[in-house]
């Protein structure tokens, strides 16, 4: 799942966006303020790490501007201010949850899949397409039962896939939000992904719940296959 962190120290930045990556997120950085809105404005991240303190334009403001443009992308502020006002006044204008420095990146994370789950969408704690079961925050998959061991990379593509299950998906589309470095890496490296998700959690178990759609891209089916 594709996050957009929002942070001006640039040594924490880079933490951030290494541990999500790290984690099985696809992590973008942005350094102030007016950089943030423009990619959240012109991205469709899944959430927004963000955090108070920004030079050009503060944390509050970048929220309060997006909820006024009806972007309603998850934020989780992430910020040295611990005072419950800070807390309440992020909440008032909009943030989905707020998170004080220094943090833990296991409740980083948690958080990040339940802010996701409770989204723009119904996003239920465990994802379910026929008989495949996915659940992000234990980052466990089974078909039928059988537990089915997945690289972090093949979980999150397994994930975007069935969270957006029946929709059919561009090379593109799953570049953007499963692979951080999507603008210098080849295309096929998707189909090479998907052949590894197929002879994991497809052939084993005489499925095709993962389909080309010639000319498109691929699509989860609904009933998982």
């Amino acid at each position: 799942m594709r996050v957009l962190v929002v942070e001006d120290h640039p040594a924490l930045g880079r933490a951030l966006v290494h541990g999500l990556t790290v984690e099985g997120f696809a992590a973008d950085l942005a350094t102030d303020g007016e950089e943030g809105l423009f990619k959240a404005e012109d991205i469709p991240y899944d959430a927004i790490v963000l955090d108070i303190m920004l030079p050009r334009v503060n944390g509050y403001d970048v929220c309060r501007r997006l909820r006024a443009a009806k972007n309603w992308t998850p934020i989780l502020m992430l910020t040295a201010k611990d005072g419950e006002y800070d807390e309440a006044d992020a909440l008032d204008i909009g943030a989905d949850d707020y998170l004080t420095k220094p943090f833990s990146y296991v409740v980083l994370t948690a958080r990040l899949h339940a802010l996701m789950r409770r989204g723009r969408r119904p996003r239920p704690a465990v994802l379910r397409a026929g008989d495949l079961l996915l659940d992000p925050g234990g980052r466990t998959c089974l078909r039928g039962g059988v537990s089915v061991d997945l690289t972090t990379r093949e979980f999150s593509l397994l994930e975007y896939l069935v969270r957006h299950q029946g929709q059919v998906l561009s090379k593109q589309d799953l570049l953007a939000h499963v692979w951080t470095d999507h603008f210098e890496l080849d295309p096929n490296v998707v189909e090479v992904y998907i052949g590894y998700l197929r002879r994991k959690v497809d052939h084993p178990f005489g499925t095709r719940s993962i389909e080309t759609v010639r000319g498109s891209g691929y699509r989860l089916a609904t009933d998982g296959g």
